[in-house]
């Protein structure tokens, strides 16, 4: 009898809790004013994010998309200098956020980074059109000034302007639009993917404005629009002063960060060569010598993240040389078209707009893809991961690559003409620069099904703790990527004494860097498909063992489950009427 007063005890304490959890709402027009009112602040706050995201890109690609022609006409740069210095800021300004992201957290705070770097990107995008680009002469009140910087002085300051606008982006992206600050922490699979499908469609979308108009604006003489940039800059800054204000910066948990992540491997690494015969046969993989069990110093949770991280170390090393191949766009491929024909019904075409075309298959595709994920994705017991998406667009990316080699054979075919770009009469190709258009359309293709889907592995196959860490990763190897181009360039040109990378195209042998960047692409295209299987079901393992293995994802899963309980309990056509009273 006493088992049984227990029970009903217990069990009209359960209805007592489901009765009060039914009245909750009833004084509750307050409650939901203050949903409403808290659902519009995050529908702004998503604005802004993407506001600024958007300012942000349009600043950066309008510095890089004529960067080459800069740094060749004016500055006087060999052609291989001038793609190295490209490459090298499209590189710092991806490795930027991850040092930023950590002065945030442990030296200067998230405010007031937030305002040095908008203050960093500013300064960097006002001396970039002032200086560096093509403005000879200026003209205050009828009166004619003449541009008198040395080029020497104006080396110093662009350099000074590209740092100060890479540190200053790095900021932006770290802490006003992470990705971690589009709350995607609940999002399937499916959602995640098409996030970022459309995500990197918008992008992309931004860029294609960006290399028609800007590049127009710097090539032609209507240089004065040039001070969009920096317009550009300072309505960012707005906006990102609003949402200091109005407290929409995201602040990422701190649980878990970069450094702990490096403090497990450097702690795993060390216990492995000091003490690695004592230790044959005691643990079942090497970073678990980090764990305190095992004489280290990080917990169960922090090494177990880890270890999901480090699954995908194969799958970023991959990403380094195709990252050097999508480099080929605002370098190789942006001296092929700048040594063609650019003339096109009277009008010469920006250098720089030919990217557009790279641009216009991801805009096609985007949606081509939503429909083919729709019917993927419509079983939940399939696991579909990506992988698929990543093999064909790095194959397409050696394939660019190859066709970028012929299509330089075909342009020295072509007799050699004038052509005026920047105020600089050159010797270029008669060959239009439209014959270059396949090898720009197969690296939009590559970039549309490679990029979101590595996001989403990146993304999906980690714990919710660690998929800031795990995003930075691979940023980390992509920015590799643009560092390890101008290795390759300054090594082909050393190696070669500028026969594959030379200063006239004409007289030099480019295509062979081409075909040797298309040959490793497709070693590394292999590579990647023979461990692709991996994370074919990573997702389904990860979701089912490891998922569980944490203490603070099952003390989530429980309070999830008492709610779905409590939920049922509610609804259940068990208790009869009589017993719901």
């Amino acid at each position: 009898m006493p088992e049984e007063d227990r029970r009903d005890m217990q069990g009209k304490q359960l209805l007592n809790h489901t009765a009060v959890k039914e009245q909750g709402p009833l004084p509750g027009r307050s409650n939901h004013a203050g949903n409403l009112s808290q659902s519009e602040k995050k529908l702004q706050e998503a604005i802004c994010v993407l506001l600024v995201e958007l300012c942000e890109r349009f600043t950066f690609f309008g510095i890089v998309c004529n960067m080459i022609l800069f740094c060749t006409v004016k500055l006087g740069y060999r052609n291989y200098q001038a793609a190295i210095v490209n490459m090298c800021f499209v590189g710092t300004s991806m490795l930027t956020p991850v040092l930023a992201g950590w002065l945030a957290e442990y030296l200067v705070g998230r405010i007031k980074l937030v305002y040095i770097c908008m203050f960093l990107h500013f300064l960097g995008t006002a001396l970039l059109p002032l200086v560096a680009f093509p403005f000879e002469d200026i003209y205050i009140d009828r009166r004619h000034i003449l541009h008198m910087l040395t080029k020497r002085e104006q080396k110093i300051i662009f350099y000074f302007a590209l740092l100060t606008a890479s540190l200053g982006i790095g900021g932006i992206r770290a802490i006003v639009c992470p990705l971690s600050a589009y709350n995607l922490e609940d999002c399937g699979p499916k959602e995640l993917l098409s996030f970022f499908n459309w995500f990197y469609w918008l992008v992309n979308l931004n860029s294609a404005v960006v290399f028609v108009s800007i590049s127009y604006i710097q090539q032609s003489v209507a240089r004065n629009l040039g001070f969009l940039i920096p317009f550009v800059s300072v309505l960012m800054a707005m906006i990102t002063i609003h949402m200091v204000r109005g407290e929409m910066i995201y602040r990422p948990k701190t649980d878990s960060s970069l450094l702990t992540t490096f403090g497990v491997i450097a702690s795993a690494l060390k216990a492995c060569c000091v003490r690695y015969r004592y230790f044959s046969g005691g643990v079942t993989n090497w970073l678990d010598h980090a764990k305190e069990n095992y004489g280290g110093q990080y917990s169960e949770a922090q090494v177990e993240s880890t270890k999901s991280l480090a699954r995908l170390f194969p799958l970023f090393t991959f990403q380094i040389l195709y990252r050097t191949c999508i480099m080929q766009i605002p370098s190789g491929y942006y001296l092929q078209t700048m040594n063609s024909n650019l003339h096109f019904s009277g009008f010469v075409l920006p250098v720089a707009a030919m990217n557009v075309i790279s641009i216009v298959p991801l805009l096609v595709l985007v949606p081509i893809l939503e429909c083919i994920n729709s019917y993927l994705f419509s079983s939940k017991d399939t696991g579909h991961s990506p992988t698929i998406y990543i093999v064909v667009g790095q194959l397409s990316a050696a394939l660019s690559v190859m066709v970028a080699g012929f299509s330089e054979i075909h342009r020295k075919h072509f007799p050699q003409v004038e052509q005026t770009l920047s105020e600089e009469v050159l010797l270029v190709s008669s060959m239009p620069c439209f014959h270059l258009a396949p090898q720009y359309i197969l690296l939009g293709v590559a970039e549309a099904l490679v990029t979101p889907s590595c996001s989403l592995l990146s993304f999906q196959l980690v714990p919710e703790r660690i998929r800031g860490i795990s995003m930075h990763f691979l940023t980390l190897f992509n920015g590799a990527g643009c560092f390890m181009g101008a290795f390759f360039v300054q090594t082909a040109h050393a190696g070669t004494q500028g026969n594959w990378f030379p200063h006239l195209l004409h007289e030099g042998k480019l295509e062979r860097f081409f075909f040797f960047l298309a040959s490793l692409m497709m070693v590394n295209t292999l590579g990647f498909w023979t461990i692709a299987h991996r994370y074919s079901n990573l997702n389904q393992e990860y979701t089912n063992e490891f998922r569980g293995s944490l203490p603070e994802e099952k003390l989530l899963k429980h309070e999830k489950a008492i709610k779905y309980y409590d939920s049922v309990l509610e609804n259940s056509p068990i208790l009869s009427p009589m017993e719901k009273t």
